[in-house]
């Protein structure tokens, strides 16, 4: 049932854990039938043909049901390089020590050969398909959380045609850097909450290795390169595995973090042709290196990240001691461990994997759970509250449910 804030309420942890979760088929009316031995989801997109006695201004279309939507499945992709951070000290002024001691980082992967954003992204949606049973046919959305496509006009279809998904399903980039995952969770679920979609597919890669200056070591110490995916697929309301979400952005705060467009130093092919117009042609432009203030990069985290989980804790109507697994965007271990102590979450229930690959940016919340989900450490029926922040400044938080 939804209350007012426009989130559902949900029973208590234990009574989830001990429900048994069925998956559904949806008809071509938008009920949900429960099936017990289909993870597949199918919809049926005919319409029913009016009745001829029946003018169109009396005609009115049936409405979707409410629906609820659940993770099911994961996957992730990482580059063959590994650099480490006794190979970044031969290039930069830094040692492994003071690397490891100030942000938990040892090691990164990075792009390389013929490595690609959206190669690591198929491979990582392929891994997820899999987990899920869901065959590629079956996908009716490919969201692509990235701020660094292979093309300028986005990566989404690519990956879509990649996949094989023959029906042509809508697939389009969000660009929301650190926080592109977890506001791709929550446009799937809108979409499915709101448009009756019906598995949706939700992909973090990022590739911020070819935009670090690597002479810098203030930013080259912290990027590394992945992709991650889910599947997210519709059920009974009953049975959402979304609890609750807040978002929120400051354009104010993009002078600490940004990779502006720079115009070219020199003057186009065309040059102005001693065009009375001046500025006509425009200079062909590129985008900066990464640019950080680090310290008030680390303030805005500290301080807004647990604002924000607790908010999303609140409208789930859960506290915190209720949650199985803490899991934050990977980009220092001094802010995961900070809003850890805040929030009163123990080490031993903070996903982290931040020294083996470094901040991926919208593939690291993803990565990240998708190594606890093979590993054992995340199991069906577990809660997670997870966040993202970055670039924009954006920040989010959803509190969520495994399978």
């Amino acid at each position: 049932m939804a209350n007012a804030s426009g989130f559902f309420t949900h029973p208590s942890i234990s009574s989830m854990r001990t429900r048994t979760h069925l998956p559904i088929s949806v008809s071509g009316s938008g009920f949900c039938v429960s099936k017990r031995f289909s993870k597949r989801v199918i919809c049926s997109s005919s319409l029913t043909s009016l009745d001829n006695n029946v003018s169109p201004s009396q005609y009115r279309p049936p409405r979707l049901v409410p629906s609820g939507c659940k993770l099911i499945g994961s996957g992730s992709a990482v580059p063959s390089l590994l650099i480490s951070n006794d190979d970044l000290a031969k290039i930069v002024d830094t040692n492994d020590e003071w690397i490891a001691t100030r942000t938990g980082i040892r090691n990164r992967r990075v792009v390389s050969g013929k490595d690609s954003v959206v190669g690591l992204a198929v491979e990582a949606a392929t891994k997820a398909l899999e987990m899920a049973e869901v065959a590629p046919e079956d996908i009716d959305l490919v969201l692509m959380c990235t701020s660094t496509p292979d093309d300028l006009f986005g990566a989404a279809p690519q990956i879509q045609k990649a996949l094989g998904c023959t029906k042509n399903p809508l697939a389009y980039d969000i660009t929301a850097a650190c926080s592109g995952f977890v506001l791709g969770l929550v446009s799937a679920a809108c979409h499915i909450r709101g448009g009756g979609f019906k598995n949706v597919l939700v992909i973090g890669a990022d590739s911020l290795s070819r935009f670090v200056d690597w002479t810098d070591r203030g930013t080259c110490i912290l990027f590394g390169d992945a992709a991650g995916a889910v599947v997210v697929q519709a059920c009974d309301i009953e049975d959402d595995g979304l609890y609750s979400f807040d978002v929120h952005s400051d354009g104010d705060g993009r002078r600490h973090l940004n990779a502006s467009v720079k115009e070219s130093q020199t003057d186009g092919a065309l040059g102005s042709n001693g065009s009375a117009l001046g500025d006509f042609p425009p200079k062909q432009s590129s985008y900066s290196c990464i640019q950080m203030n680090g310290q008030e990069v680390f303030r805005f985290a500290v301080k807004c990240v647990p604002q924000s989980l607790e908010a999303a804790l609140q409208k789930a109507g859960l506290p915190a001691s209720s949650i199985d697994w803490l899991l934050l965007h990977q980009a220092n271990q001094r802010i995961i461990d900070s809003v850890a102590t805040r929030l009163q979450f123990p080490p031993e229930r903070v996903i982290s994997n931040l020294a083996n690959y470094g901040n991926t940016s919208a593939a690291s919340i993803p990565l990240a759970l998708d190594e606890a989900v093979r590993s054992g450490k995340v199991k069906p029926g577990h809660t997670i509250a997870t966040s993202g922040f970055g670039a924009g400044l954006t920040w989010g938080s959803a509190i969520i449910r495994w399978r």
